[in-house]
């Protein structure tokens, strides 16, 4: 690989990190320029740590033999059991540990390596591998996204040639910070996603983010709370607290999100979510496809947690459709992505009402006229009722005592 095609990978990855290509497709095309340049590469391997709630980090694996390149792996935490042992057997582990950035091992001269990876890479007939790790400054790191890992082989008879690890000396650190740039605006899409919802998150994400930028929408609205939590929050062990309201809030988020629904907030035991469709009974449908899924997952998750001698309670739930304005609310510091209005306003009193009528579920009138006729049909009225803070009474609606969970 002569200089000018050095140059040339160099420009390719520049223009490719600034157009936002995924970080795989990245990696894969810059394994096949380096091909094309003469470097005979038979296997790669990409590793960035990220910032998610589920996934400690990604890794990328190219493969001059494989038809399915390039292979992802989303790999979560490495601090416990078989996930700890891989990594403290693996090759970046001791090179980290040595606070070495660049690690070669011919792999036709060593009778074995004490990394399980580099043995199989020998039975597989590469002859060469190049570790390298590029550092970032603590100012450059996103969480625990501090570095990124590579390895590089060859099958070549010789194994890789001076000029060969010269010119991956040259060319990675470029290839670390395009990777690093895809990352870093993944990571930001990830947690505007989990801190705000995905709906609201994309919104902030594109550029939503005046005060005070908010349109009118029509929407269903979504609220739930913890049957008994003040008296369970009262008596239960401190250190039980946080684990219900995960297992709680959890079963209700992922109800909720299986249905096109995007939740806004989460206060104490409390989520408020939406629903949107261009037709109001489709948005209506789906979320009392969520409370229905719902329903059936609180029978498993109760189950499990009378099982293991925890406490179980229930959710309440309130449904709604109104006008609301959905955009950015608070000061020129702090903004909260978020619905307000009177709609919101009576989601919530139309929820608690659930305690007083002793039902796991209201809905309002408007809710029940904009329903699909089939879903109407199954809607019993509870009565009117002052709402707190509302100035008219309102007729609540439930589901037909005698309508089976489905």
């Amino acid at each position: 690989m002569n200089n000018e095609q050095i140059r040339d990978i160099v420009l390719w990855l520049s223009e490719q990190g600034l157009k936002g290509l995924d970080e795989p497709e990245l990696f894969a095309g810059f394994c096949e320029q380096c091909r094309a340049a003469g470097l005979n590469l038979a296997r790669a391997l990409g590793l960035i740590d990220t910032l998610h709630p589920e996934f400690e980090g990604r890794a990328f694996q190219w493969n001059d033999e494989s038809e399915i390149t390039p292979e992802v792996i989303q790999y979560g935490s490495t601090t416990t059991g078989d996930a700890l042992l891989n990594w403290q057997n693996s090759i970046f582990y001791h090179m980290l540990c040595d606070r070495t950035a660049e690690r070669r091992i011919r792999l036709s001269a060593d009778e074995g390596t004490k990394y399980n990876i580099l043995d199989k890479l020998k039975d597989e007939g590469h002859t060469d591998c190049v570790s390298m790790i590029h550092h970032f400054t603590d100012q450059g790191r996103v969480g625990e996204m501090d570095c990124f890992y590579s390895y590089w082989t060859t099958r070549s008879e010789d194994g890789f040639s001076d000029d060969d690890i010269a010119a991956l000396r040259i060319l990675l650190p470029t290839l670390a910070l395009a990777v690093k740039t895809g990352s870093c605006v993944r990571i930001i899409g990830t947690l505007a996603d989990v801190y705000l919802g995905a709906d609201a998150g994309q919104r902030v994400v594109k550029g939503s983010i005046a005060r005070g930028s908010a349109e009118r929408i029509e929407t269903v609205m979504w609220f739930s709370d913890l049957r008994g939590y003040t008296r369970i929050s009262d008596t239960a062990a401190p250190d039980e607290i946080i684990p219900l309201l995960n297992d709680y809030s959890g079963t209700v988020i992922t109800a909720v999100q299986d249905h096109g629904g995007s939740v806004l907030k989460l206060i104490g035991d409390g989520v408020l979510a939406i629903f949107n469709a261009e037709d109001p009974a489709v948005a209506c449908a789906n979320a009392i496809g969520a409370e229905r899924q719902l329903r059936r997952m609180l029978v498993e998750l109760n189950a499990r947690r009378q099982e293991a001698g925890k406490p179980v309670t229930d959710v309440y739930l309130g449904l709604h459709i109104g006008e609301v304005f959905y955009g950015n609310i608070g000061s020129q510091t702090r903004l909260d992505f978020t619905v307000v209005g009177p709609a919101v306003n009576e989601v919530s009193r139309i929820s608690s009402m659930c305690r007083s009528v002793e039902r796991h579920m209201i809905m309002s009138s408007d809710f029940v006229e904009a329903c699909p006729p089939a879903e109407r049909a199954h809607a019993v009225s509870l009565g009117r009722f002052a709402l707190r803070g509302i100035a008219k009474a309102k007729e609540l609606f439930t589901w037909d005592p005698e309508l089976p969970v489905s």
